[in-house]
């Protein structure tokens, strides 16, 4: 155990003995198999579509900060990596981390013990962002923008202690779609949740191998695993959210036209540029000297 300003890192992942845990109390029944599948098929895909092998130019491994929060999604990510690295179809080193942001009545105890129990390389990391969050921003503003980019920071440094090249992260599909909503209806501009970019410094990608996974999927693999969920009570304790907003339209959408959120999705797989009208990326005025 290496302990450095309240963080703790073990090292022992065997994805060999981890992936029998994973699922020792997985149900048998054809559809829990059939679901597993899916939601592998579809990070698998991810990965190979959007350059997310794990390997490094010199043909090494790429060591990658798998992002914890406690909830559904990012179980599942950690789940659907092992999984891959189990098979042999993802080549990087994972090492989970948890942000202990300081909410009042944490369970701090849950996640390590869970990783312990898997075996899996971890790290725990205590900031006080909550205070910082509750102070800066009024009682009746949101907080996950600033929660958001206080958290990224952190996460980025530790990735950076830890000699990682990516930042891995649980969005899934519906994330990327709300986010496209709320850009369009709020921001002014077009604009989702890549599956892989460089962060600003230009040192570390920031990786969402679950981009193609529906987040109705994550919630019955979730269940059926039995992860011991953490609820976010400082953005739960908040109404009106506009994220929930996009989220209760989009679910009315779907209820109304089954298959719309997948229809959606391929939409932002499918841009064209010239059928736009944003100059800074298409030429416009280059056309008038064709005719």
């Amino acid at each position: 155990m290496n302990v450095a300003n309240g963080a703790d890192l073990k090292s022992r992942t065997d994805a060999s003995r981890t992936l029998p845990r994973v699922y020792a109390d997985a149900p048998s029944s054809v559809s829990f198999k059939k679901l597993r599948k899916r939601l592998l098929r579809q990070t698998q895909d991810a990965v190979r579509r959007y350059g997310m092998d794990g390997v490094r130019a010199d043909g090494s491994a790429q060591k990658w900060l798998v992002c914890l929060s406690g909830g559904k999604d990012s179980y599942t990510l950690l789940t659907a990596l092992l999984d891959l690295k189990w098979q042999g179809a993802l080549k990087a080193e994972l090492v989970a981390c948890n942000l202990d942001q300081g909410q009042p009545g944490f369970p701090k105890h849950i996640l390590p013990d869970y990783l312990e129990s898997l075996r899996v390389n971890y790290r725990i990391i205590t900031e006080d962002t909550y205070s910082i969050v509750t102070d800066k921003v009024p009682e009746n503003k949101t907080y996950c923008s600033l929660c958001s980019r206080l958290r990224r920071g952190i996460l980025y440094r530790v990735a950076r202690e830890e000699g990682c090249d990516a930042v891995v992260l649980g969005h899934h599909r519906d994330d990327a779609l709300e986010t496209f909503m709320m850009n369009l209806f709020h921001g002014g501009r077009m604009a989702a949740m890549p599956p892989k970019l460089v962060n600003d410094e230009g040192d570390l990608f920031v990786l969402r191998p679950l981009i193609l996974c529906a987040e109705e999927d994550i919630a019955k693999f979730a269940a059926a695993l039995r992860f011991p969920i953490i609820p976010c009570n400082l953005c739960g304790s908040q109404e009106g959210l506009q994220r929930e907003v996009m989220k209760r339209m989009l679910d009315d959408w779907e209820a109304r036209a089954p298959g719309r959120r997948e229809v959606m999705f391929r939409a932002l797989q499918n841009v064209r540029p010239s059928h736009l009208a944003d100059e800074k990326i298409w030429d416009f005025e280059a056309l008038s000297k064709k005719l």
